[in-house]
């Protein structure tokens, strides 16, 4: 199984951020809303026995609910290319708590640490290729964005499957927050 540990974020807002995609970014490949999350740690292929540990070190987290703001575009680029379009998310310690804490947790089950920085955010498209110039529009025009706040109350364990046009994410469990 690829698996990978998220925030599922409620239709209202994933309606709010589907209105963000389609517009004047040609060539970008936008990720549809019943994929969009805001993924606290990726783990990868995982053989079941393995995702059974991962199961048990997850169930037994604690951490309170808390609001989380999504506010702001950018881009993340790689040997100089735009790769991703995202929304970002307003500073959140109980965010980088819960974080910590899957982050810890995993470690303890036998994960290797993760080596990549966490950087909270929401995917809204895969950039190949696409009008630098463009994209700046776009991220100029959009930057401001500043959704609700929402409740998270629950975290989810995801599994996902590589498909042609877009993976599948299956929610496989879901860790209620205190």
């Amino acid at each position: 199984m690829r698996l990978f540990v998220a925030l599922d974020l409620p239709w209202i807002l994933r309606e709010r951020l589907s209105a963000l995609a389609g517009a004047g970014v040609p060539g970008a490949r936008w990720v549809p809303p019943a994929n969009y999350h805001l993924t606290l740690r990726f783990i990868g292929e995982t053989p079941g026995h393995r995702a059974e540990d991962i199961d048990i070190a997850l169930t037994g987290l604690r951490a309170r609910g808390f609001s989380l703001t999504l506010a702001g575009v950018g881009t993340f680029t790689k040997g100089g290319r735009s790769t991703a379009l995202w929304v970002g998310v307003e500073r959140n310690p109980q965010l980088d708590h819960l974080q910590n804490k899957i982050e810890t947790a995993l470690q303890r089950c036998g994960l290797e640490p993760e080596r990549r920085r966490f950087q909270p955010h929401v995917t809204l498209a895969r950039l190949d290729n696409v009008a630098e110039g463009k994209l700046v529009s776009y991220v100029q025009a959009h930057n401001l964005f500043r959704a609700e706040p929402v409740p998270v109350e629950h975290f989810t364990l995801f599994s996902s499957q590589l498909g042609k046009e877009a993976s599948v994410y299956t929610a496989e469990v879901e860790y209620e927050l205190g």
